[in-house]
């Protein structure tokens, strides 16, 4: 007979073998994003224009700050345990940096869009500041003590 007890070191087995795996393939991703950003270094200088060459170098940087963030998460998670609110916000500042940046490499985003832009980087800042202000504690809230 299979007990709760049996299905929760179950399930922690499986996660954490879930987690090394999506680990090891963000590992690998990382490797072949040096490897890129490290070629498209020798293309920005071949290009005939120096913006076609940096437009791939910001692109490729800008992701390799993306995967970074994803790994400290997943490393974040083995050492406590759980997914931390403030590393996940963190996660999902630098996305949308790279999302504004990238439009403003491209000329895509102009004049009122910056402003929506920053004010959604500033909400997901205030939402990491509350995350730290008011961190997860195990156990039920206990007064008078």
């Amino acid at each position: 007979m299979i007990t709760q007890r049996g299905l929760l070191e179950l399930f922690k087995v499986v996660t954490r073998v879930i987690f090394n795996l999506v680990l090891v393939a963000l590992l690998i991703g990382l490797l072949v994003s040096v490897a890129r950003t490290l070629l498209d270094l020798g293309l920005a200088v071949s290009q005939p224009t120096v913006r076609l060459g940096l437009k791939d170098l910001v692109t490729n940087v800008l992701s390799l700050v993306i995967v970074l963030e994803l790994v400290r998460a997943f490393v974040d998670y083995f050492e406590f345990d759980r997914i931390r609110a403030e590393i996940l916000v963190e996660v999902a500042v630098a996305f949308v940096l790279r999302e504004m940046m990238l439009g403003l490499f491209a000329g895509e985003i102009k004049g009122l869009d910056i402003l929506v832009w920053s004010a959604g980087i500033l909400a997901l800042i205030g939402a990491r500041a509350l995350a730290i202000a008011f961190p997860y504690s195990k156990g039920p809230a206990r007064s008078g003590q």
